[in-house]
Order: C-alpha cells, then sequence, then structure tokens
C-alpha cells in the first residue's frame, strides 16, 4: 500500500496553529538567555485567584477525583444558567449548557454537532486562527467576509447580508474579538441578528473575551435578541481569559436542545468529562465575587493605553483602537518592501521572523488571521515589558531602509 496515504486526508486541510509555534519559539529563546520580550501570548499573565485555587485543594482533599456526568457536574450547569441569566438577559435549563475542556473544545463540539460536508461557514477576518481549521475538519467550508480597519474591522449586516449563498449554514461571530479587540454594539449585533434570522443560519457566538471590556463599551449577546435567534445560536463562553485559569481546561457552551443533546452524546464518546477538580474550582470562580478580575480588567486597560500611546509614536506603523479582550492589531504593511540589511520584508512572517530574530521581540503574523497587512500585539504583560518591546520595535522600523 501507498505510504503517503498513512494520514487521513482531512488531516492535510489543516494548518498548526502559528500562535503556539511562534510561542514556542519565543520561550525557547528566552530559556537559552536571551532577553526576549513577547507579545504573542494569548493568555492573562495573572495567577488564578486563590479562592479558586484553594476550591480546587477542598475538592482533592474530599475525593473529588471521579468521573462526572460528561456534559459536566449539575451544580455547574445550574452556576453557568445563573451566569446567562445574570449577564445575558437569558434563560436556560441545565441540560443545554455543555461543560467540555476549554471554549476551543466546545467550538469544535457545536461544528461537529451542526455542519455537514460542504456546507459554508462565514468566517469574519481577521478571525481566531482555530476557526477556519475546525469548520475544515468538521467537513464545513469557510467563507471569509473581510472587515475594514476604517471599521473597527468589523462588518455590517447589509455585508453579512451578501455574504449568505444557499449554502450557508452558520456564521461564526466572535465579540470581543481575538485578534482584534472589536466588540459590537447592541444595535450592530441586533441587525446582524435579523440578517440571520431571514437566512435561517445558526451563529456560533464565541463570548470568551466578554469580560474583557474598556472604554464603557458593553457586550451583547446575539442569542438575546430574540426567542428565534436563540433557538439559531450556540453560545460559547469559559473562564480561561476572565478568572486567569487557560491551564485549568474548561470552555462551556448553551444551545438549544437538540443541538446540546447531540454534542452531550458526541462529547460521551469522543472526552468522556472534563477535569473534575477543574470543573468545582470553575463553580467556585463563577460563584465568587468578581473584584479580582475587575482589577486584572483595569490592569490591562492601562496597559492598553500605553501600549497605544508608544505605536502612535513610531512612524510607519498604526495601531487599531480595540474595545476588548487584550490584543492589538499592528498595522505594518506600509513597510512592506522596505529591507533590513539585505532581507526584503515581504509581508507579516517576514516582519515577524526578523523582528524576532534581530530585536528579540515575539509577535504572531496577521496572515494566520486572514489579515497580512498585520502583526497581533497582545497586553498580557508588565508595561515594562511593553515599553522595552515598542522601543525595540521602533529601533527595528527605524533600521528599515
Amino acid at each position: 500500500k501507498d505510504m503517503s496515504e498513512r494520514i487521513a486526508k482531512r488531516m492535510k486541510s489543516i494548518s498548526p496553529s502559528l500562535t503556539l509555534a511562534i510561542s514556542a519559539k519565543a520561550k525557547a529563546m528566552k530559556e537559552a538567555g536571551e532577553p526576549v520580550v513577547s507579545f504573542g501570548v494569548g493568555e492573562p499573565d495573572f495567577n488564578t485567584p486563590d479562592n479558586i485555587i484553594a476550591a480546587a485543594k477542598a475538592a482533592l482533599d474530599k475525593g473529588y477525583t471521579k468521573y462526572t456526568p460528561s456534559s459536566g457536574l449539575l451544580p455547574l450547569r445550574k452556576a453557568i444558567c445563573e451566569k446567562f441569566k445574570k449577564d445575558n438577559g437569558l434563560s436556560y435549563e441545565p441540560s443545554q449548557i455543555i461543560v467540555s475542556n476549554g471554549a476551543k473544545h466546545s467550538i469544535y463540539n457545536a461544528c461537529y454537532a451542526i455542519l455537514d460536508e460542504g456546507d459554508e461557514v462565514i468566517i469574519p477576518a481577521p478571525y481566531w486562527l482555530t476557526y477556519p481549521e475546525v469548520v475544515k475538519v468538521c467537513g464545513g467550508v469557510p467563507k471569509y467576509l473581510y472587515c475594514k480597519k476604517e471599521n473597527k474591522f468589523k462588518f455590517s449586516a447589509e455585508e453579512l447580508k451578501a455574504a449568505i449563498t444557499p449554502k450557508t449554514k452558520m456564521l461564526i461571530f466572535n465579540s470581543p474579538s481575538n485578534p482584534t479587540g472589536a466588540v459590537y454594539n447592541e444595535e450592530e449585533v441586533r441587525a446582524i441578528a435579523k440578517v440571520c434570522e431571514e437566512a435561517g443560519i445558526f451563529v456560533l457566538s464565541d463570548e470568551i473575551y466578554e469580560k474583557l471590556c474598556y472604554n464603557g463599551v458593553k457586550p451583547f449577546s446575539i442569542a438575546a435578541c430574540s426567542e428565534k435567534m436563540k433557538d439559531l445560536t450556540i453560545v460559547i463562553n469559559g473562564v480561561s481569559k476572565s478568572y486567569a485559569m487557560t491551564g485549568w481546561r474548561i470552555g462551556y457552551l448553551a444551545a438549544p436542545k437538540d443541538v446540546a443533546k447531540a454534542i452531550d452524546s458526541f462529547q460521551s464518546h469522543a472526552t468522556s468529562n472534563a477535569s473534575s477538580i477543574s470543573q468545582y474550582a470553575t463553580l467556585e470562580a463563577l460563584c465568587s465575587p468578581e473584584e479580582e478580575m475587575q482589577k486584572m480588567v483595569a490592569i490591562f486597560d492601562s496597559r492598553r493605553a500605553k501600549l497605544l500611546k508608544l505605536i502612535s509614536e513610531i512612524d510607519g506603523v498604526s495601531g487599531v483602537e480595540p474595545d476588548g479582550a487584550f490584543y492589538v492589531m499592528l498595522c505594518v504593511s506600509d513597510l512592506y518592501g522596505k529591507k533590513y540589511g539585505d532581507k526584503v520584508i515581504d509581508g507579516s512572517i517576514a516582519f515577524a521572523d526578523l523582528l524576532l530574530e534581530e530585536e528579540k521581540v515575539a509577535t504572531v503574523p496577521g496572515i494566520s488571521f486572514g489579515a497580512d497587512d498585520c502583526v497581533r500585539l497582545s497586553y498580557a504583560l508588565s508595561e515594562a515589558d511593553i515599553e522595552e518591546g515598542l522601543k525595540r520595535i521602533s529601533r527595528f522600523v527605524k533600521a528599515l531602509a
């Protein structure tokens, strides 16, 4: 048998994560003693709050180390229902909630349950780089809706309507957005919902960054637009970003009953339940006051302001102000065609590679988000590192000829 067929065809469509690759390279350089400043990381640089860690320890001491229901502990699913009611004005029953191994896993579950071979999925660009890969592996076809930086990387209801075809099954909607930090207001969300209702398409609403908003901006869940829209929406959320719990691997989704039932059935065979200890920690997170989180958001806001100010002082690049998450898209395409020594910068990968080699600054090339004119900077790092990193970026840009 031809050994080139050892790997399933579906695997050939998947690209490895550039974010993780850049982070690994930067980490290896750091471990080798190089003074790397990394803007690549997509996780809070704070430790998980003490009360959450204590809840996990208590769960261990009580012997809560066994299987849980595949959809998650009932008290946790009830707490998630309370969260949706309080924060989003959404009523769900515990049977409509599925707790998984991170929001990424929840996204995969949702796509696997909804998409058939050849179904088209509209993905606004710039997009989180995992969306197209998940859609492809589930048999779907990604269709990109390119958003302009002049509109803060947001699409309009009219643009969405024009992108829908008879094959469209789903829109992936991420507000606040990774990588752009874009947040859609209630009026914009309602206009988008109207288009989706008329077309009868599902919305996968990724709301993992909902607690990280600035400028007085408030996110609005598309499922709250109407009962019809709620029946077409799978809401994705989790505790990784809001509670600095990336390594605990807990995400969750809320879905119409038939969709939730299908997902639970699939997950029971794929992974069984998410970590029992992490579930008890998450229960504590959702039931505790949000003071620690609010402190973290205030620190992110201050870093965001510093980063935008320092970017504005560098000729040849510009930043698009984010209203949420902890990223800034740095527009660098005006530098394309210039050289660093004898090396030409012909796109975001070349820019990011040279910047890492020459100035020991790690960024994520925008090409992996469908935006080759940018690189993504995370501000989940200290203000001192932000200052040092931007000083090096400025020096790098000045050295281009």
